[in-house]
């Protein structure tokens, strides 16, 4: 992919103020989780290229890592990949994740499609966040460079613009290093 492609890909991805398009993906073989049963709380979106690869491993761990950070908020997280349910199971038992990941494996990507988090050429996910509110409208995305972590700071700034400060919140906090940009 030529870099302009990159950054055209990049800008594309839906903007704050879009209503969240609905799904229904599995999050074990025999459980499918849709997104509208979620609604009335803040949700993360965290689409992934592939579990196993180590940006995605550091990343998915800094939010299993901060999950109480999340949940101050009433925030719901949820991993989004291609990768089939099986390989999930092993990823989340393998990094004691304790939040759901999705299978978006069949038709392959076709969420990432929905949100313009597809990247065409490697059949896999944009590093794409997005934070819905209550009402299922994304209040904030961003797409990451693919080989870059892009860290909790715009979730949680996200979900403090949503909600307020959270209940007890730390005057400091274990957040990622790396810079954000704001959409």
């Amino acid at each position: 992919m030529a870099q302009s492609d990159s950054v055209q890909s990049v800008a594309n991805i839906l903007p704050a103020g879009t209503p969240a398009p609905d799904f229904a993906l599995n999050a074990t073989p025999d459980q499918i989780l849709r997104l509208s049963e979620l609604r009335g709380s803040p949700v993360i979106l965290v689409f992934y290229p592939a579990d196993w690869s180590p940006v995605c491993g550091d990343q998915v761990s800094l939010y299993n890592e901060i999950l109480p950070e999340f949940r101050e908020y009433g925030a719901a997280i949820l991993g989004i990949s291609v990768d089939g349910v099986w390989c999930h199971a092993a990823f989340a038992r393998d990094r004691n994740l304790h939040f759901p990941l999705l299978a978006d494996f069949e038709p392959k990507g076709a969420v990432a499609r929905l949100y313009r988090a597809y990247r065409e050429g490697e059949g896999t996910s944009e590093r794409a966040l997005f934070v819905l509110d209550g009402d299922g409208i994304i209040r904030w995305s961003y797409c990451s460079p693919i080989a870059v972590n892009p860290g909790a700071d715009g979730i949680l700034s996200a979900l403090e613009s949503i909600t307020g400060p959270a209940a007890g919140a730390k005057t400091e906090s274990v957040r990622g290093d790396a810079a954000e940009a704001r959409t």
